[in-house]
């Protein structure tokens, strides 16, 4: 007999006046996990963590943790804590009393109040600045304190809303590791809210892709990501390039479909019906460029570049095809000398190969 999953969402709803927020979600995350709920603005990601937190209450369904459903409990007799995107550090405290907040309005001794907060500011490597006030860290320092506080009371679950989405780009990639780490560390399980792929994929075991309220794919990054289950969860994660195509052959190893640029050869079957209309996902990663014709007439289309942008370590050339339709195309700039590289107006040949796509059905 298989042991209960440590948190279990079962056929959750949040209905404001007719709305659906949250429309009969279901969902096990194991013990140590950190789980993502990914989305865009207004997909119902922050309702759902709202309602694990108990700051919304379901309007039907039920969410058990280790047996126990937490639905009727208030707040502050859940075993969590929540981590907000802006903080919500004490300004007139120190960095140590912040830390100590929660666990004095606990009424923990004082010397095991102690003893917790060095730990934590140790974890977080922040003990030489117990002293200080939260103006007088970086956003990133700010963000540790944060987190030492929401794992002083040693929470069953971590909710995470929006975590890093104060930070800058650069602060927020090297946060996301130490972020990691510390959770890791601790041992808590972790369910986290955020808008930023990036961030998802980066630190959690498992993402769910959320929208109007449904989760749309539930899976591994990885998975999410080279295996996309619908189109919007193809364009959301990540760049891709969408074609709509007829099904013109479809066997056990491979399937041809054609699209209005090109045909595509895909080396495996879909168990679909010849003529269905489908759409082919292709990342731009898994494109090459060359001046001359390849030699298979699949998997293949003649465009021109018409935009191209230059981010460092990759190029993202936009190419447009004879239907009038875009391709991008990301190559990487594996060598420092770019005196060959393609320019604008330039005529090029697409290629790829036929384990590159992903067909959608829906």
């Amino acid at each position: 007999m298989s042991t209960p999953a440590f948190l279990q969402i079962q056929n959750v709803v949040k209905d404001f006046n007719g709305t659906k927020a949250v429309n009969n979600v279901s969902l096990d995350i194991a013990q140590g996990e950190i789980f993502a709920l990914l989305g865009s603005s207004g997909c119902g990601k922050s309702t759902l963590l709202r309602m694990l937190a108990g700051f919304e209450t379901p309007t039907s369904g039920r969410i058990v943790l280790e047996g126990q459903d937490l639905v009727a409990l208030p707040p502050y007799q859940r075993p969590m804590n929540m981590m907000f995107q802006s903080y919500a550090l004490f300004p007139h405290l120190s960095v140590w009393d912040n830390v100590a907040f929660g666990l004095k309005r606990e009424g923990l001794p004082k010397a095991q109040t102690s003893d917790r907060v060095e730990a934590m500011l140790k974890l977080v490597q922040l003990s030489q600045f117990g002293q200080r006030k939260p103006h007088q860290l970086s956003g990133g320092q700010q963000q540790r304190v944060a987190l030492a506080r929401s794992l002083a009371k040693q929470p069953r679950l971590l909710l995470l809303d929006e975590p890093l989405g104060a930070l800058d780009k650069k602060l927020r990639e090297q946060t996301q590791i130490e972020l990691v780490n510390i959770i890791h560390s601790v041992g808590v399980t972790c369910v986290m809210v955020t808008h930023d792929q990036e961030e998802a994929m980066t630190m959690a075991s498992r993402v769910a892709v959320m929208s109007e309220g449904r989760f749309l794919q539930v899976g591994a990054p990885g998975d999410v990501y080279e295996t996309p289950a619908t189109r919007f969860v193809a364009d959301f994660i990540g760049s891709a390039n969408l074609m709509d195509g007829t099904l013109l052959v479809d066997e056990a190893d491979h399937c041809v479909i054609a699209c209005a640029d090109c045909q595509h050869h895909v080396g495996h079957g879909i168990t679909g019906t010849q003529g269905m209309t489908v759409a082919v996902a292709l990342r731009p990663e898994k494109i090459s460029l060359s001046l001359d014709k390849p030699a298979s007439d699949f998997n293949a289309v003649h465009g021109t570049v018409q935009e191209l942008s230059y981010f460092g370590s990759f190029t993202l050339y936009h190419l447009q095809l004879a239907s009038g339709a875009k391709l991008k195309v990301s190559q990487a700039n594996t060598h420092r000398h770019r005196d060959a590289a393609l320019q604008r107006g330039d005529v090029v040949w697409a290629f790829w190969d036929d384990t590159a796509q992903v067909v959608l059905t829906q």
